[in-house]
């Protein structure tokens, strides 16, 4: 979190992680000043913390936090302790972000729990109004939950459940020279969540960067993960990249085990899911311990799937490999497999607690699913982002090269429009449908080809291309536009059409898709680029129609 300044060490974390006591003693030791947000807020009010709750609502109390959070990180030399709250404020991760080191306390709730209990025996008065509630306990484990993937942003974490005073401290300044060593060398690059994914039960971070692979065990240990990590792989991406992932994990203490299915679409079923439940049950996995995901898009839905599911449900983390995989499939919480009828027809809404995509993996990814990848992108720039439509259309050779900056740049904010659609509507109950666009026909494709003639961003293609022309026949749709999606999709070697494809299938397989609402299928058309719209009165002829010239084109 923190970028471009060391002088100053900020802690935060959860009510009752030592954060005042550590940060004083830290103080003293470096011979720098301190300051405690709460103490500088009651200075600042004139009255207690629970008096400005009850008198004037936490909405006052935020107010006055940001106040004294922006008077102490415009100081030097200070170590900062924070409210629990303060870092899910954007603003105030910012001013944190620029002002120093940020590092986190951690506790476990239970730990929690036991300390608050302990100022209560000692006659303490609980200070903390969020925590007083008639089941403290239940309160502080879903407070923190939600907390958690903000406090996953900071630069280090402390866990301090079986530390003394001075070990926290002593690990609170490992980790102040590691954010120096970070900050001060230029070739460090600060690594920041490119954006948060928050539903209305939960949210978590999504980490978008060049080599981050090496940062995903303490990026999950800094959201409270510990014990057994199940990797689940494919024999195309493991040899790759599982030592590694491996390696991060177990540096911080994860026990760690893996499955690895063979490569392809056909692995995607319940059969391959059966086979890892007995995989896990051997290995008596348990309801806290995690599977990771290392792979595309196929293997994140597999495994996500087994994880809903199994002992009815494990904390998933997603490592996409694939370009499709970090700016779609693994963000979201859609898992699935498929059933021969229809893609992903068995399936569940079940989100990760942390997504990480390491742009570097890119690198190792055949040319065709490279470019497959970047209609994902393409798509949810014509539905949403105008502006990210000129930066695809301005520089696809730089983007097919993977020129670093730009590459960064793109993905970031095809996957932040993913996030913030599935923030508005996890279920797809509304909103969430326009992220279907091209995926109507391009599921029937995928169907009627055995899921192995197309790779998923080729069906897309195709399928936006559908979509398109049905706009346009419709009289939604310009035909300019039509033709600039068509020029960019082949600016990046993506196909428009097809050949020798069973037009029946591909209606059979629509008809079965899990979009059909009233066996109506629900159509997600355009009315200009970033204007997407969802209709159920497409007329079949049409869609033959529409069928047909694609097949001509192919």
């Amino acid at each position: 979190m923190g970028q471009g300044n060391s002088d100053n060490i900020i802690l935060t974390g959860f009510s009752y992680t030592g954060k005042s006591v550590v940060a004083r003693e830290v103080a003293r030791r470096l011979d720098w000043s301190f300051v405690d947000t709460d103490d500088e807020i009651v200075s600042l009010a004139g009255k207690a913390i629970p008096e400005i709750f009850s008198q004037n609502g936490e909405q006052r109390f935020r107010e006055l936090e940001r106040r004294v959070l922006q008077s102490a990180c415009q100081r030097k030399d200070v170590v900062i302790a924070t409210g629990g709250g303060a870092v899910v404020d954007a603003d105030n991760r910012e001013l944190m972000r620029k002002a120093g080191v940020v590092i986190c306390l951690e506790a476990q709730p239970d730990t929690i729990y036991r300390r608050l209990l302990a100022d209560a025996e000692k006659g303490e008065t609980v200070v903390r109004p969020l925590l007083a509630k008639p089941d403290p306990k239940q309160h502080i484990q879903e407070l923190k939950g939600l907390r958690q993937p903000y406090y996953a942003l900071c630069d280090w974490a402390v866990h301090t459940d079986n530390l003394t005073i001075d070990e926290v401290c002593q690990e609170v300044m490992r980790g102040w020279e590691y954010g120096r060593r970070r900050i001060s060398s230029p070739a460090a690059e600060v690594q920041e969540a490119a954006c948060i994914v928050a539903t209305a039960a939960e949210s978590y971070p999504i980490f978008i960067g060049w080599n981050l692979l090496p940062e995903l065990g303490r990026k999950m240990q800094n959201i409270g993960l510990s014990g057994n990590v199940y990797i689940i792989s494919d024999d195309g991406v493991f040899p790759l990249y599982g030592a590694q992932v491996a390696d991060s994990l177990q540096r911080v203490g994860f026990v760690v085990h893996s499955f690895v299915v063979p490569q392809g679409e056909k692995s995607k079923s319940i059969e391959v899911a059966v086979e890892i439940y007995d995989w896990l049950v051997d290995r008596y996995a348990e309801r806290g311990h995690v599977i990771a995901v290392l792979g595309g898009g196929m293997v994140g839905d597999l495994a996500g799937f087994v994880a809903a599911t199994f002992l009815r449900g494990m904390p998933l983390v997603q490592v996409p490999t694939s370009l499709v995989a970090m700016v779609d499939s693994a963000i979201g919480g859609k898992v699935a497999v498929d059933h021969p009828q229809g893609k992903n027809l068995i399936g569940a809404f079940y989100q990760p607690r942390l997504v990480l995509s390491d742009l570097q993996m890119l690198k190792t990814l055949p040319t065709r699913e490279l470019v497959s990848g970047w209609a994902e992108v393409i798509k949810h720039a014509m539905i949403l982002d105008p502006d990210l439509l000129q930066l695809l259309q301005a520089h696809p050779n730089e983007l097919l090269h993977l020129e670093p900056e730009l590459t960064a740049e793109a993905i970031r904010r095809s996957a932040s429009i993913k996030a913030k659609v599935v923030g508005e509507d996890e279920r797809e109950t509304g909103l969430r449908t326009i992220l279907n666009y091209g995926h109507t026909i391009g599921h029937g494709l995928e169907a009627a080809t055995g899921y192995e003639r197309l790779l998923h961003g080729e069906a897309v293609a195709i399928g936006m291309m559908g979509a398109a022309m049905i706009s346009q026949r419709l009289g939604l749709l310009s035909g300019e536009v039509m033709e600039q999606q068509r020029a960019i999709l082949q600016n990046f070697g993506l196909p428009t059409g097809y050949r020798d494809v069973d037009i029946k299938k591909i209606v059979q397989a629509m008809e079965l898709d899990k979009k059909v609402r009233e066996r109506a299928v629900r159509w997600v058309l355009l009315k200009d680029i970033g204007q997407a719209v969802i209709r159920t009165d497409v007329p079949q002829e049409v869609v033959r129609s529409v069928l047909e010239e694609l097949m001509m084109q192919g």
